[in-house]
């Protein structure tokens, strides 16, 4: 399926790179780093040499902490939005926001895409990205208040569930008006799952990219991980990256990262073994 990001199209057979870049004092893996606005920016440039199509631009952690309103949510944002439009025309910009008064005012300022990582906690999310002809990533929660972490959640099956919430937000959008181009569905790790629930999403990715919708992942560093492999943040990039071959096999087309050259490496190799991309060059045997 043909993806259109905002000004942006490409084609069925593309996989995407989205770099994090957190405009937050206390994000769970950077702990502020790019919290400066010219520390931000720095870290677009880096991402873009590397070669990230998209930058998915966030001003409240995800985690519990300090309230933070529209308001502030929005100064956080949206003049950095501007910023990164102005000097790289060509880049996809998305928000990672679940509110519709901050979504229209980083559409306004030139995001591309709508990145509500909270399942329509705000339900006028959609009539936001469709009034911009943005694009809007529908993801699974369980239902959860944004902010919050999971507490002893349950599902009779998690990747069904996931199918169920993501379609019918995708179908959402699309009688809002979103086009069908630039509808995409998130499984969520983490969000409103254990780590269980997790591990059964990834081993389970292509039951949610038979639904037709490209699938969005993001993996980088989370608790799932950590869990697994009885390490913390700053020690999760190995078990990501397997995590990332894993969905990459099984046909996930964005890849939301704070690793953009190591996991684009990951995703490539996993493509060109399953067929779906040739080797960069192939002369082993050859000449």
């Amino acid at each position: 399926m043909t993806l259109r990001l905002g000004r942006h199209t490409f084609g069925d057979d593309a996989t995407l790179m989205m770099a994090i870049v957190n405009r937050t004092p206390d994000s769970f893996y950077d702990k502020g780093a790019t919290w400066a606005e010219d520390k931000a920016f720095d870290r677009v440039a880096q991402v873009v040499d590397e070669g990230a199509e998209i930058v998915d631009i966030g001003g409240i952690k995800a985690a519990p902490g300090v309230e933070i309103d529209a308001a502030e949510e929005k100064r956080r944002v949206v003049g950095f939005v501007e910023r990164v439009r102005e000097a790289y025309p060509e880049l996809v910009i998305s928000v990672d926001t679940w509110r519709a008064e901050v979504g229209d005012a980083v559409c306004r300022a030139g995001a591309d895409v709508l990145n509500d990582a909270w399942g329509g906690a705000d339900p006028a999310l959609v009539d936001v990205a469709a009034a911009h002809d943005a694009a809007i990533i529908c993801t699974h929660t369980g239902g959860v208040t944004p902010r919050t972490r999971p507490y002893r959640i349950e599902y009779d099956d998690v990747v069904a569930s996931a199918i169920t919430d993501t379609v019918a937000y995708a179908e959402r959008a699309l009688a809002a008006g979103v086009a069908r181009e630039s509808i995409v569905i998130d499984p969520a790790h983490d969000f409103g799952k254990n780590t269980f629930h997790s591990l059964e999403v990834t081993r389970r990715l292509e039951e949610m990219v038979a639904t037709g919708w490209p699938v969005l992942v993001s993996l980088s560093n989370k608790d799932f991980v950590g869990e697994s492999l009885d390490r913390g943040v700053g020690e999760r990039l190995l078990g990501t990256l397997a995590a990332t071959a894993i969905c990459a096999e099984k046909g996930a087309r964005i890849y939301r990262v704070h690793e953009v050259s190591e996991t684009r490496q990951v995703v490539d190799m996993a493509n060109t073994i399953a067929g779906r991309r040739l080797p960069a060059r192939a002369i082993r045997g050859l000449q």
